[in-house]
Formats: structure tokens, sequence, C-alpha cells
């Protein structure tokens, strides 16, 4: 049985584990695209303003779904396990990185954003779950640079091993970490694809009128 029956499910669950940072001055940044709807269940459940902070997965040569890093705006994380493993060489990677730039730069432009400063705030960035975890530590690298004071990764479900790089979060919330982990959609009964439009909805709702 799955754990979720959707991401809005997912996102009460995980509001429910961040009830530690109530009342706190707290911006939740989510992952575009399915992170961006459990961000604003998160979001909406205290009172915190909602934000997105667009990632781009870096894929392994020959299996695009494969990652072996990620980037992000002032963000970048390879690892090199994966990269060893797969034989993805540095052409194939500059390859990649390209054409993963080009859709970074199209959906930070595509998704509105409130442009909130982070300084001296605690920023609470969302996912919809973390598989290799690649692109949420390119996430939170990409937000500490902005200057949060302290950034929370949240995630309704990852493996039971997997953790951040040390010194890249202060604080890692996730409900559920089973040992039996192929793929983040596993844990739900409707996993569809976000689109543009539904992300781009969600933040045009928090920003300022």
């Amino acid at each position: 049985m799955a754990l979720f029956a959707d991401r809005v499910d997912a996102g009460t669950q995980l509001a429910a584990s961040l009830r530690a940072w109530r009342g706190r001055d707290a911006v939740v940044l989510g992952i575009p695209r399915g992170g961006v709807v459990v961000a604003a269940v998160v979001a909406s459940a205290y009172g915190w303003p909602l934000d997105r902070v667009p990632v781009r997965k870096l894929g392994a040569r020959g299996n695009a779904e494969l990652a072996v890093g990620a980037i992000a705006e002032n963000a970048r994380v390879l690892s090199e396990p994966m990269l060893r493993l797969t034989g993805t060489t540095p052409a194939d990677l500059q390859r990649v990185e390209q054409a993963e730039r080009a859709e970074l730069a199209r959906r930070s432009a595509a998704y509105p954003s409130p442009g909130i400063d982070l300084g001296g705030r605690v920023a609470i960035i969302v996912d919809d779950g973390i598989a290799t975890g690649s692109t949420a530590l390119a996430a939170c690298r990409a937000v500490r640079s902005r200057g949060a004071a302290d950034v929370v990764l949240a995630a309704p479900v990852a493996p039971y091993d997997w953790a951040p790089d040390d010194g890249v979060v202060d604080a890692f919330v996730c409900p559920h970490r089973p040992r039996e982990f192929r793929a983040v959609g596993q844990f739900y009964d409707a996993f569809p694809q976000t689109t543009d439009e539904e992300v781009a909805r969600l933040l045009a709702r928090n920003l300022p009128t």
C-alpha cells in the first residue's frame, strides 16, 4: 500500500512533521516541478510565504534518469562514485550540463517568484521525495548562498540510509524512511507529472498584490 494518496496528501503529512518550526520566520521553497505542489501545502499550513528553487538533474551517460549530479543557480553538485560507476566522461557531463542549464534558465523565467530576501530567515526546501539526493543538495547549496540563516531540507519520503552531506543543511525532516526504495513514485497512489502551468499557478497565488 502506498504511503500517500497524492502530493497534497504528502504535503499534509510533511507539514505535521514541521511543527517545531511553527511561528518561525520561515520561507518555503519548492523544487519544481512536483516539489512545489507539496511545498504549497506546507506553506499554507503555517502561513509561510512560498517560493521556488529551480534545480536540474545531470543524467548519466546512456541513462538520463540516473543522476550523477545536479545544478541550480550558484550551485553544482556531482557524485564522483556515480560518475565512475556509469562511465560518464567529462565530455558527456559537459554536453548534458549545457542542455540542462538552458532548461534551468527556461524554468526560472517560467515560474513566478516573489523574490523573497532570505537573509537571516529559515529556508525550508521541499521536494516530493528524495532518491539520489543530488537535486536536493544542489537546492540547499543554492539557498544557502542567498543568505539563509538556517536551511531545512524537508521531504515526505527518502531511503532509510540517505542523509545530507555534512554542513549542507541545519536540519533534515523526513517522516518516512523505507528500506525498500526503488523510486519516489512507488510511494504514491497518484503520481502524475506536474505541469509548468500547475507550478506557475501555485506560485502566482503567493505573489504580493
